[in-house]
Formats: C-alpha cells, structure tokens, sequence
C-alpha cells in the first residue's frame, strides 16, 4: 500500500530509523558488557588457578597444596566456586569440596563453548564453566606437568549478564518513545507550513483572500510564488473571458432591435414567430450581461438569497404579463463556494426554463443538507413524465418540440454543477409541473441567522 500522507511517511521513516539505531546499540552494548563480565571472570578463575599454583608442592611424590583457598564457596558441595588439580602422572586429583564426587576431565565437556569458557555438568546437576590452565613444578631433578581447573556456575555469569539486560531493555525502551515523540513533533512543526498553505488555499477558494502570504520558509517561497502566478494568470484569463461575453452581449443589442423592426413587415403568423425569437435572444443576451456585472471576483462566497433574487427581478417583466407569480424562500444564511458568474448562469437557464413553461407560479426554495446546499425551482406547467428526465438534461432535447429554445439551458446548468462538484436533477413538482434541483457545495455561516428563511412573493 502507498503512503501519501507525509507525516505517516516521515513517522513511517523515524520509526524504522529509530529501530535499526536501537537494535544497533542493543547487540553493541550487549556484547561489550558480555565480554566485559566474562573478562571478570576469567580473571577470577585465573587468580585462583595462581593462588593454587603457588601452594602446590610435591610430597613423597605426590601433588600437595600447602593450604586451600580461603573462599567458603570451595568448601560447600556445589557451592558455585570449583578447583580440581590433575597430574599427568596417573594419580588422584585435587579437589576442592564443593566437586563432591564429581572428576573435571576434558572428556566429559560440551562440545560447544560458551563465552570462551568450556562448559560441563557440575554436581549439582547444573552447568558449570570452565577454565583450564596448565603448569609444571620442578621436583628435584624432576619436572611434574599439571592442569589447573577453575570453574563457576553458568547460572551466575547469566544472572549478572540479565541484571544489565533488563534495565537496558527498558532505557532503550524510554530512549526510543522519547526518540518517536521527538520526530513526530519535528514532523508537526515541520509541516505547519503546508498547513498554513492548505488554510491560505481554502480561503483564496472561498473568496477571503485574492494571494498567499510571502512569507514562510524558503523551501516552499517558490510553491507560493508559483500559486500566486497561476492565480494571477486565472484572474486575468476569467476576466478577459467575461469581458468577451459581455461584448458579445453588447454587441447584439443593436441587431437585434433592427430585426425587431425589420420582422414588422413580414407576415402575421412569421412575424410573431420572429419576435418570439428575437425577444428570447434578447433575454438571453440580457442575462449575460447580469452574469457578467455579477462576477466581479473569480472565486467567492455566493449568496443564494442575492442572486436568486436579482434573477427574479430581471425576469419578472417577462412574467408579469402572463400574471405569474413568484415565490422566493431561502435563509438568507445560506452561500455556496461557487463563482457568482456560474452560479447565476445556472439558475438563470434554470429559471427561463421554469418561466417558458409555468402557467400561474413558480416557486424557489433553498435548503441545507450536511455539506450540500439544495436549490429549487418548481412550476405549474405541464411538466414531463419520469422516464424523459435523463434526455432532458442531455443537450438538445428539452425544447426540440418548442417553438423557442436551444435544449442547452438545463445541460449547462448540469455541466456547471457538475464542475463544482455538484448535480442537477428533475423530479415532478408540488404544483404540479416540473421541479429541477440543483445541489451545490456548501460555505457553512459563521453564524446562526435569526431570520431562518425569507418569503418573497412578485408579481
């Protein structure tokens, strides 16, 4: 699986960095306190094997110690301290007590070493280590060899090797949390500045702040400066777009007032449909240019309740002829994060669909679902049956039985939708006739609004 969060990565990359550091340490430290204690006790065994050496004499030609060792440990059977003294001429070993009736001999030893000392069973069932040292003493003319054997109990070289191991065990432990805490805070600090970045970003989208600060450190100034470029580059793009528009618009003004004069001398029937259509591109044209006048910024908080109701009122003298009424509820609180030019160009195809086709009223409402605000447009038209509702919103479709009309108004308004990460749908209408929906993505108010919708009624 691909990690693509750089914090998991980095804490991803510490925790593996910080294992491999501590496992390292682990085995070095480990093994230098083994060696060190087998040290210790290969010194011990070899003061012994010297002390023994020093005391042994030949009586009667026989080995003989002067005196034993003084450490009680040699006294007591498998007191965990041995000795054994063993000639090579054939006869009985020296011993100390703690052997019991055990005999050191080399056959009778592991194969296997265990830090550098040969292992046996010792006489109390139990593994002892051993070091063997050999020496001669001189007996007249005579030169007797011997080995010394000194050995301990396994068990103690282990119980002192497991006193260091366990406290180690727990500071690796504690170095290692503190190791975690300190690259997961470095992590944070370290990207707080993408987090400011991603806050700036939101706030450009959502109309707060037209460029991202300067400042912050030098490895991201070049991400800003590039932003802030494309930013620049969008803004005068739109605008150059908008102002295109906005001419065409102009533009058709005056031929489209020489047609309506010209039309007049055609004949009733033609004439009628002429001026249907001229006054529909009129609208349209007249739309634009609301669209375009209420676009001023690229990305912006859009209130609902305002365009809604500039809408209304460029296309109520249309309506108030055919004596329609309006009704207009929305809370005033509600916005979208979505370009006023685009939000209008929405609703506006929107509703010259709803005005075409509605006989008495046509209501607008407004709702808020989780993160989608929910737009709606209903009439007391003829409606259409459920299942012509996806051709509707394919381009060409709606109006090909009409006199007027293009069939893009209502695929437009789906493509915008769309775009903003929204959707269009139809649905039948409380009046009677057709309802459409347009779900958009949502700026939460900063406050609740006591007003909690608005009614407007037009004429």
């Amino acid at each position: 699986m691909i990690i693509r969060s750089l914090r998991y990565r980095l804490a991803a990359g510490a925790l593996i960095s910080i294992a491999v550091a501590l496992s390292l340490v682990w085995f070095v430290l480990g093994h230098l306190f083994e060696d060190y204690v087998a040290d210790q006790y290969a010194a011990e065994m070899t003061a012994v094997s010297d002390a023994l050496g020093a005391r042994l004499t030949v009586e009667q030609g026989n080995l003989a110690l002067a005196s034993e060792p003084s450490d009680p440990r040699f006294q007591i059977p498998a007191g965990g301290r041995y000795w054994q003294i063993s000639a090579t001429g054939g006869e009985p070993p020296l011993r100390s007590r703690s052997l019991w009736d055990e005999e050191l001999t080399s056959t009778n030893f592991f194969a296997d070493q265990y830090c550098g000392f040969d292992q046996a069973e010792g006489p109390d069932g139990g593994i002892i280590l051993i070091s063997a040292k050999q020496m001669s003493i001189a007996s007249g003319s005579d030169r007797r060899q011997f080995t010394i054997y000194t050995a301990f109990s396994k068990n103690d070289m282990e119980e002192a090797l497991a006193s260091y191991h366990r406290p180690l065990i727990l500071m690796l432990v504690a170095t290692g949390a503190l190791l975690l805490l300190a690259s997961f805070l470095q992590g944070l600090i370290g990207l707080k500045p993408l987090s400011r970045l991603r806050s700036e970003v939101a706030e450009i989208r959502a109309g707060g702040i037209a460029r991202m600060g300067a400042e912050g450190p030098s490895e991201v100034t070049p991400l800003v400066n590039e932003i802030n470029m494309l930013l620049s580059e969008r803004e005068t793009a739109v605008e150059r777009a908008r102002a295109r528009a906005s001419d065409l618009a102009h533009g058709l003004k005056t031929p489209l007032t020489v047609l309506s004069h010209l039309v007049e001398d055609l004949p009733e029937d033609r004439r009628h449909t002429a001026l249907q259509q001229i006054e529909l591109v009129r609208q349209r044209a007249d739309r634009q240019l609301q669209a375009a006048r209420m676009g001023v910024e690229q990305m912006a908080t859009t209130s609902l309740l305002s365009i809604s109701g500039k809408l209304v009122s460029v296309l109520s003298p249309v309506t108030r002829s055919r004596g329609i009424e309006w009704s207009l509820e929305i809370d005033p609180a509600l916005s979208v994060q979505a370009d006023p030019a685009d939000v209008a160009e929405a609703m506006g195809n929107i509703l010259d669909n709803a005005v075409r086709y509605a006989e008495r009223r046509i209501e607008i409402k407004a709702q808020q679902e989780g993160g989608i605000t929910i737009w709606c447009v209903g009439d007391d038209g003829p409606g259409a049956p459920p299942e012509r509702y996806a051709q509707m919103l394919k381009r060409g479709v709606i109006d090909t039985d009409a006199e007027t009309g293009t069939g893009l108004g209502l695929a437009i308004s789906g493509d915008i939708a769309t775009a903003y990460g929204g959707s269009l749908s139809l649905g039948p209408s409380p009046l009677g006739g057709l309802e459409v929906t347009l779900r958009l993505p949502t700026l939460a108010p900063s406050a609740t609004t006591a007003d909690s919708g608005r009614l407007i009624d037009a004429r």
